[in-house]
């Protein structure tokens, strides 16, 4: 595209050729679009991807599908809300390969989008209690890449580990972990597991490839044995269940005897309040409509003692 655009700068354009022509937002696609990147080597296949996606996006109103690459998609939706929704829960895969996305404001070419970048839950693990903290979990992951800040502090506490939102540069070996120093001088090494880990090459640490499209593998013409795999499948986390409590405050003893004295109090205002009289109004029936009103009422109470199940499908 540069090409293109620096080779009309050395020609001489006609009357017709030359600027002249403005756009608008009213010629334009009032869509919000995400471009992704397939990593893996396979042919793509636009039905799979539909069938794929469709139940993790569960997109209200729908989205299409449009092939831009051999490797790359653009997925317009209808609105904002649904791009933001996608993008902040990534990172997405495709036949266990990484799915690069980027926000497409449709401005920029097709052929100007870089996927170089993603984004990974990563669990922080080795910490001492003393440092198991936010900002110094935000502080060590400053070597994984750009740090996203200000969210839910549930979302950091795994219990013996903090969460840290981090964006990824794919191009690069992922980080393993990092050497800490200690105020006491003592260092200690810090691991990294990164959440939904898809397949990387485990020789060069990269997603973009995997461990038979390395260029280490490839030069060394197959010799390479496994023991000599610079990463291994521990930088793989565990899923985190973000519903489990791992801390609970618990408020001071004098605080919750008094909200107890509280609540005794309330109850004991509820007992002394006098009970209000019960009415009921008297309805007389014929005979013959009173029998009938009774086994109404019979049938209606046997139905009431049946256990009914609902079977739902898949």
């Amino acid at each position: 595209m540069e090409d293109l655009a620096q080779s009309w700068q050395h020609l001489s354009l006609s009357e017709r050729e030359g600027p002249g022509c403005c756009l608008t937002s009213e010629e334009s696609v009032k869509q919000f679009s995400i471009a992704a990147s397939f990593t893996t080597k396979r042919t793509l296949n636009v039905d799979l991807i539909a069938r794929t996606f469709t139940p993790l996006w569960r997109a209200k109103k729908g989205f299409k599908i449009q092939k831009i690459g051999d490797h790359e998609m653009l997925f317009p939706f209808d609105t904002k809300e649904e791009v933001d929704r996608i993008l902040n829960s990534e990172p997405w895969s495709f036949d266990k390969h990484l799915v690069v996305m980027q926000r497409y404001d449709h401005d920029l070419p097709l052929e100007d989008i870089k996927f170089e970048r993603t984004n990974f839950w990563v669990q922080v693990h080795g910490l001492p209690i003393k440092y198991m903290t936010i900002a110094a979990a935000e502080k060590i992951c400053g070597v994984v890449g750009e740090v996203i800040s200000q969210l839910g502090p549930k979302l950091y506490d795994g219990g013996n580990f903090i969460r840290v939102k981090v964006v990824v540069d794919i191009s690069i070996p992922l980080c393993r972990g990092r050497l800490v120093s200690l105020n006491d001088g003592k260092q200690v090494w810090i691991s990294f597991k990164y959440e939904r880990l898809p397949n990387l090459c485990y020789w060069c640490g990269r997603l973009a490839h995997d461990d038979r499209d390395c260029e280490l593998w490839i030069e060394s013409e197959g010799t390479l044995k496994s023991e000599q795999r610079e990463f291994r499948p521990n930088l793989r986390a565990q899923p985190f269940v973000a519903s489990k409590r791992h801390t609970v405050s618990v408020p001071g003893y004098y605080s919750s005897m008094k909200k107890a004295n509280l609540d005794q109090d309330g109850s004991r205002r509820e007992k002394d309040r006098p009970a209000q009289p019960f009415q009921s109004e008297s309805i007389i029936m014929p005979e013959n409509e009173q029998q009938t009103e009774n086994r109404y009422r019979q049938r209606i109470d046997s139905q009431s003692m049946k256990t009914v199940t609902m079977i739902y499908p898949p």
